[in-house]
C-alpha cells in the first residue's frame, strides 16, 4: 500500500533529497502551495522483463480468436469508404 503525505511547496524545496528517498521507497506526496494541492510525486511502476518461456506459458491459455470472425465483426463496425477529410 502507498503512503500518501502532504508537504509544502517550501517543504519540497527544503528537504528535497529525503523526499525523494521516501518516493523511491514507494511513498507519495501531494504537494501544496498556499494550502492548495498542486502537484503529486508518486514512484514509477516497475517494468517487468518477460522471458520468451514465460510468454509461451501464459499464452497457452490464452483465449483463442477465430480470425475470420474478427474480421467481419471489425468490417461491420467500421466504415472503410475513403473520404477526403477537407470535403464538406
Amino acid at each position: 500500500m502507498t503512503v500518501e503525505h502532504e508537504i509544502t511547496q517550501r517543504d519540497l524545496r527544503s528537504r528535497s533529497g529525503e523526499i525523494m528517498d521516501a518516493v523511491a521507497h514507494g511513498e507519495t506526496f501531494v504537494v501544496t502551495r498556499s494550502g492548495t494541492p498542486i502537484g503529486e510525486l508518486v514512484p514509477l511502476r516497475q517494468r517487468r522483463v518477460v522471458s520468451r518461456a514465460e510468454f509461451a506459458a501464459m499464452s497457452e491459455s490464452a483465449m483463442v480468436v477465430d480470425v475470420e470472425r474478427f474480421r467481419t465483426d471489425l468490417d461491420d463496425a467500421v466504415d472503410a469508404e475513403m473520404r477526403d477529410p477537407y470535403g464538406r
